[in-house]
């Protein structure tokens, strides 16, 4: 038995709660932290098929990141969820993209829903282009969520 498994969740969820921590309160999400998270999530994808298998998941990454740095490029996305999605595609195969999408976007569904009863029980305006950074949906938990659904389906 290995714990591979184990200590590789336990590493996605740490860097889903502090990726989702900066969000929420800085709406930044650290450059290292998505570094770090990424190079895990090829590290794992050595371990578990060899240079192979880290080729599958670093072009997901490669993939996502382009994708995620289009969405920035045209306001719809933060360049910090742009890179924090690639980095926690590293952790999942090209296969496994369409998944990994999926459980992101219908978490980030549920936190849209959470984020407007909030604002508006707060009287707080809901506007896609605040100025202030707190008006903007903290997406990177969305992601964070998101990634570890994924995760656990795959198990």
């Amino acid at each position: 038995m290995t714990l591979l498994p184990a200590v590789s969740g336990a590493l996605l969820i740490a860097a889903g709660v502090a990726a989702s921590w900066g969000d929420l309160f800085r709406r930044t999400i650290p450059n290292w932290l998505c570094a770090a998270t990424a190079i895990a999530g090829l590290a794992l994808g050595f371990a578990t098929g060899g240079a192979a298998m880290l080729g599958w998941h670093a072009a997901h990454a490669a993939i996502a990141l382009v994708a995620g740095m289009l969405l920035f490029r045209i306001g719809l996305f933060g360049g910090g969820d742009a890179k924090f999605y690639a980095a926690v595609a590293a952790w999942f195969p090209l296969a496994a993209a369409p998944r990994l999408l999926i459980s992101v976007a219908l978490s980030g569904l549920a936190l849209l829903v959470v984020w407007f009863v909030y604002r508006r029980a707060a009287g707080k305006p809901i506007s896609r282009n605040g100025d202030n950074p707190g008006d903007k949906l903290p997406y990177g938990i969305a992601i964070a969520i998101g990634a570890l659904v994924a995760r656990l389906a795959l198990a």
